[in-house]
C-alpha cells in the first residue's frame, strides 16, 4: 500500500513566513522573474475565486483585483522540503519526491517495523494480497503504526493518505484531515472525486480545463469514455488521466538517498557581473576540496543566490557527465549564472547527486612536468591531511581595482 503524505501551500506558507499569513486574505506566489507569467501555490481565500495554480496571471488578477502577489523563496521551500524528505528517510521510507509538499512511499515495507498488532498474522497478510479485493475505508493497524511514525518524524501539520496506486494515495491525501489519514481503495472510491485532482499529476495537469468545457466534472464520468475517443482528443496524456481514473498508476521511483554538501560565500556588497564569477570560482574550488567528496565527480548540483531586492534564485543544474574539473564546472555553472535576475547578496553551491569516483589518467610519455606536478599534488594532499583543507591557498584576485585591500584578493583552495 502506497502511502502519501502531503504539506498543503508549503511554498506559499514559507514564502509568507509562517502558515498564519495564509489567513490574512487571497494571496499566490508571483512567477518567477524570467519564467512564464503563472502563478504559483494559491491560498483558500484565493480558491473562492477560482483562482488555481497554474493559472496565467492576468486572468488571476481579473478574477481577484486584491490579490497579493508574494515573491517566491524557492532556497527556502527547498532547505525546509530537504528537512523533510531526510527525516522520512530516517524511518526507512523510500521516497518518491512529486514536488514541494507531496511525497509518496510504500507503507508495506515498514509494517514489521512500525506495524501494529497484525504486523506478524499471517492471515492477514494473505487477506490483503487477495486479487480484486476491497480495501476497507479505515486504516489497517499496522497502517496506523507506520502513520504515527510518520507524524513523529517530520513533526509538523500534514495530510496523509494511502492506496493501492500513488494517484489513490495522493486522492486520500487531499480529502484526508490533519489528524486522520484516509484510504482511498481503488476506482470505486475515485468516481465522485473532481477532475481538478490530475493537476497533482504533472502529465494531466493541461487537460483539466478541456475536461471540464466539455462537462466532465469527476473522475468517474473521464473513467466512462472509451479508450478509442480519449485517445483520439487528448493522446497520450488522455489514456494516462483516464487511468489515473480508473485507479491505474506507474510504480513508485524512489530516490536514492544520499549526502548533502554545499559550499555558501556571503558576499560583503552587492555581486555581480565579472566579481559574481569569481564568487563562482571560490564555491567551485571549495566544494571540490572538502573531504565528504572523497574523490568522486559531481553529477547534479544546485545553485542559488538570495538576491538584494528580496526573494531567491535556485537552479538545478544537471551536468553531461560526471565532473570533477574546476575549469568545466565554472563554465557550465557560469552560463546559468548569468541568468540571475538581480545582483546577490549570498550566493551558494550544493551536490544534489554524485558520480562515480574521478578517474585519474597518466600520460602516455610520463615527462619531468608530469612527475612534477604529480609529486605537488601529492605535497599538497599531506599537508590537508596534517593541517585541514586550509593548509595550501592560492590567492585570486576578485576585485583588482577597490580601494580596500581586503577585497583586491582572497585567499581559495589551491588547486593543481
Amino acid at each position: 500500500m502506497i502511502v502519501c503524505v502531503l504539506l498543503p501551500r508549503l511554498e506559499l506558507s514559507v514564502a509568507l513566513g509562517g502558515g498564519r499569513a495564509l489567513l490574512e486574505g487571497p494571496s499566490a506566489l508571483a512567477p518567477e522573474p524570467g519564467r512564464e507569467q503563472l502563478v504559483g501555490e494559491v491560498s483558500a481565500a484565493a480558491e473562492v475565486f477560482g483562482i488555481h495554480p497554474g493559472m496565467r496571471l492576468g486572468e488571476a488578477l481579473a478574477r481577484c483585483p486584491n490579490l497579493a502577489l508574494v515573491p517566491p523563496d524557492p532556497l527556502g521551500v527547498a532547505d525546509a522540503w530537504e528537512g523533510v524528505v531526510r527525516a522520512l528517510e530516517s524511518i526507512g521510507a523510500e521516497v518518491e519526491v512529486q514536488a514541494p509538499g507531496l511525497v509518496c512511499f510504500d507503507g508495506a515495507a515498514l509494517r514489521r517495523l512500525y506495524g501494529g498488532a497484525d504486523r506478524d498474522d499471517p492471515a492477514a497478510r494473505l487477506r490483503e494480497r487477495r486479487p480484486g479485493r476491497r480495501l476497507s475505508t479505515q486504516p489497517p493497524a499496522w497502517l496506523d503504526g507506520v502513520v504515527a511514525a510518520t507524524r513523529r518524524a517530520i513533526d509538523r501539520p500534514a495530510r496523509i493518505g494511502a492506496g493501492p496506486s500513488r494517484f489513490c494515495a495522493v486522492a486520500g491525501a487531499v480529502r484526508a484531515r490533519s489528524r486522520r489519514a484516509e484510504i482511498v481503495a481503488g476506482a470505486a472510491d475515485l468516481t465522485d472525486a473532481p477532475v481538478t485532482l490530475l493537476r497533482r499529476d504533472a502529465r494531466c495537469r493541461d487537460l483539466v480545463a478541456p475536461l471540464e468545457r466539455l462537462g466532465i466534472a469527476t473522475l468517474g464520468q473521464l473513467a466512462a469514455l472509451p479508450r478509442p475517443a480519449v485517445a483520439d482528443r487528448f493522446g497520450p496524456a488522455g489514456l494516462h488521466a483516464r487511468e489515473l481514473a480508473m485507479g491505474i498508476d506507474d510504480p513508485l521511483r524512489p530516490r536514492v538517498a544520499g549526502e548533502r554538501l554545499e559550499e555558501v560565500l556571503d558576499l560583503s556588497e552587492a555581486a555581480s557581473g565579472a566579481q559574481l564569477g569569481r564568487a563562482l570560482e571560490l564555491l567551485v574550488d571549495g566544494l571540490l576540496a572538502r573531504r565528504e567528496r572523497r574523490g568522486r565527480a559531481l553529477r547534479v548540483v544546485v545553485l542559488g543566490a538570495r538576491l538584494v531586492e528580496g526573494g531567491t534564485w535556485r537552479e538545478r543544474v544537471v551536468f553531461r557527465e560526471p565532473l570533477a574539473d574546476p575549469e568545466r564546472m565554472r563554465l557550465v555553472l557560469g552560463a546559468r549564472l548569468a541568468t540571475l535576475p538581480a545582483p546577490a547578496e549570498t550566493l551558494r553551491l550544493s551536490v544534489e547527486r554524485f558520480g562515480p569516483p574521478a578517474a585519474v589518467g597518466d600520460a602516455l610519455f610520463d615527462d619531468a612536468r608530469t612527475r612534477r606536478r604529480a609529486r605537488l599534488r601529492e605535497a599538497v594532499r599531506q599537508a590537508r591531511a596534517v593541517a585541514g583543507p586550509d593548509a595550501a591557498l592560492r590567492a585570486l584576485a576578485v576585485d583588482p581595482d577597490s580601494r580596500v585591500p581586503e577585497r583586491r584578493v582572497v585567499l581559495t583552495p589551491f588547486e593543481v
